[in-house]
């Protein structure tokens, strides 16, 4: 019989590999190119180079952390570590939110791609979901929760097999839509009638850097793989570097592939026939039909994909959680598979819910880019600050150049949250607040505990960090970002990326005193799922 109290070691760099690309190629290639067009035009190009840039600057800082605490939901046990109890709980609520939104975002994707030939899931006049798609929604939804019931071997396996197609298909479409219809003028046709401020703001609104956050899930699955040291590293950079190339791609072949006529109006503007299955609409107009019944196919097969990725992922981070005492503790239980089947009930559920705010794959995927990113925003506080309490502990992969990586990847985390815009901003933010606030009260006016038992004096840089934020999102730019117009789009860049420097600067001297974060560390070494040695001399706790 399986023993339920460990989780199974069963996945290989093959198989991480494969998860994270089959994360990476989801419902972003097939409603990408055309959201970045509309907003970039032909520079949009440029915007997923720097979706991957910025992303690639996040895995470098977690593949150092990833290979520390290579435990399944590490970014929680992490989080604890370096900044103690108030922070890590304030992340465990961040992380759930990511990570449980991205299912309803790939399901959205499967319904509005299959309404053109199932109609009546998506209004052909707002482009959300009908009652009938909420539903339908629903019980896909559930279907992907149920395959993760098996244990993580079949998982990884189910992953891979569909993971070769998710790559085959959308390199043969770059080379099915340049074949039928090439016209490279439109690469510089009408490339004025979006601002230059669109290649940054499609980074964010745009599923670009939604695309890209497939890399972490070598994290979320650090705990269940044999050589974490090795492999997680080679997934976490590979996965961001192949599907950068598939996306570039991608992007140069939609815009060619387009009549110049289409684009009469400006790219602001574009329009054409079947825009809600834009990938397939393109391969129908060149006349390539038998393409787009195989794009029809994999808009069933790439979302469905990733969504049980995220869905195999998300439980982990809530177990997480519950190991360290942000969540009850049913949640770490395990089936005879060992599976974290309390998590993943909570994953549906709480999914499901998602449907009825945000009924639409485009109202989606802005919210979620936003969450996700905020959510790995803390890592290169916690490499740089666990630099300082813990300098002697192992560190299987450790990154070079740190003290000037880590900054950057800061810097240019809060540069997408500010691309994301302030609609989106202001309820994620407020979202967090609320958490605080209601925790706050709840320990210091009804459990009568004082702010320091709580872990206030490691965590109090947050609030005044997501107020920041809050605030620069309001007063920012207007139109698509939705600011108040106080400042201009690259003024406000400026103004983030000097607020970030001292946010980065505050946080690293609010963090644990080394010998809590030993004392932490030594915990979550002890929780099952680790393999990591992170214990230090005695002597050690006296280095700066």
């Amino acid at each position: 019989m399986a023993d339920p109290a460990k989780l199974r070691r069963d996945a290989g760099v093959i198989g991480i590999l494969n998860v994270c690309l089959g994360s990476t190629i989801g419902s972003g290639w097939l409603f990408g190119a055309l959201h970045a067009a509309v907003q970039a035009g032909p520079r949009s190009v440029y915007s997923w180079g720097i979706g991957a840039v910025a992303i690639l600057f996040l895995a470098f800082v977690f593949a150092e952390l990833a290979t520390m605490f290579p435990n399944s939901g590490g970014l929680v046990h992490m989080t604890h570590v370096s900044h103690g109890n108030l922070a890590g709980k304030i992340w465990a609520w961040i992380l759930f939110l990511a990570s449980v939104s991205v299912p309803p975002v790939e399901v959205s994707a499967v319904l509005t791609y299959a309404n053109n030939y199932l109609p009546g899931l998506i209004d052909p006049h707002t482009g959300l979901m009908t009652d009938v798609g909420t539903a339908s929604a629903a019980a896909l939804l559930a279907a992907v929760v149920a395959l993760n019931f098996l244990a993580i071997r079949w998982v990884i396996a189910i992953n891979s097999a569909a993971t070769w197609w998710k790559l085959i298909i959308p390199i043969a479409t770059i080379v099915v839509l340049m074949v039928y219809s090439f016209h490279p003028q439109n690469m510089v046709s009408h490339i004025h009638s979006t601002p230059v401020s669109g290649v940054f703001t499609a980074v964010a609104t745009a599923g670009i850097v939604f695309s890209f956050f497939g890399f972490q899930q070598a994290i979320a699955l650090a705990g269940e793989t044999r050589n974490p040291d090795r492999y997680v590293p080679i997934a976490l950079i590979s996965s961001v570097l192949i599907g950068m190339l598939i996306y570039v791609g991608l992007q140069i072949s939609f815009i060619t592939a387009l009549k110049p006529q289409d684009l009469s109006g400006g790219w602001e503007h574009l329009h054409f026939t079947g825009m809600f299955g834009p990938l397939a609409a393109i391969a129908v107009a060149v006349g390539a039909f038998w393409w787009a019944v195989l794009l029809y196919v994999d808009a069933l097969v790439s979302p469905l994909g990733t969504a049980f990725i995220y869905v195999t992922a998300s439980p982990r981070i809530i177990m997480a959680a519950g190991e360290m005492g942000d969540a009850p503790k049913h949640v770490t239980k395990l089936s005879q598979q060992g599976v974290p089947w309390v998590g993943l009930v909570v994953t549906y559920l709480v999914g499901v819910v998602f449907f009825f705010p945000f009924p639409s794959w485009q109202k989606l995927v802005s919210a979620v880019s936003l969450t996700a990113v905020l959510s790995f925003s803390i890592g290169p506080v916690i490499l740089l600050r666990l630099r300082t309490s813990l300098p002697q502990a192992v560190r299987p992969f450790r990154l070079r150049a740190a003290g000037i990586l880590s900054p950057i990847a800061f810097v240019v985390s809060n540069w997408i949250i500010y691309w994301t815009g302030y609609a989106v901003a202001k309820w994620m933010f407020g979202a967090v607040f609320v958490y605080i606030a209601t925790y706050l009260l709840w320990n210091c006016a009804v459990r009568r505990r004082r702010l320091g038992e709580v872990g206030w004096p490691e965590a109090w840089w947050i609030p005044p960090y997501l107020a920041g934020m809050w605030v620069v999102s309001y007063l920012g730019p207007t139109g698509v970002m939705g600011g108040r117009g106080a400042f201009g789009f690259f003024t406000g860049m400026w103004i983030v990326a000097g607020f970030s420097l001292v946010v980065l600067w505050v946080a690293l001297r609010a963090g644990q005193s080394s010998e809590a974060a030993l004392r932490c560390a030594d915990f979550v070494r002890t929780l099952g799922s680790s393999g990591a040695d992170l214990r230090v001399r005695p002597e050690e706790l006296e280095a700066p």
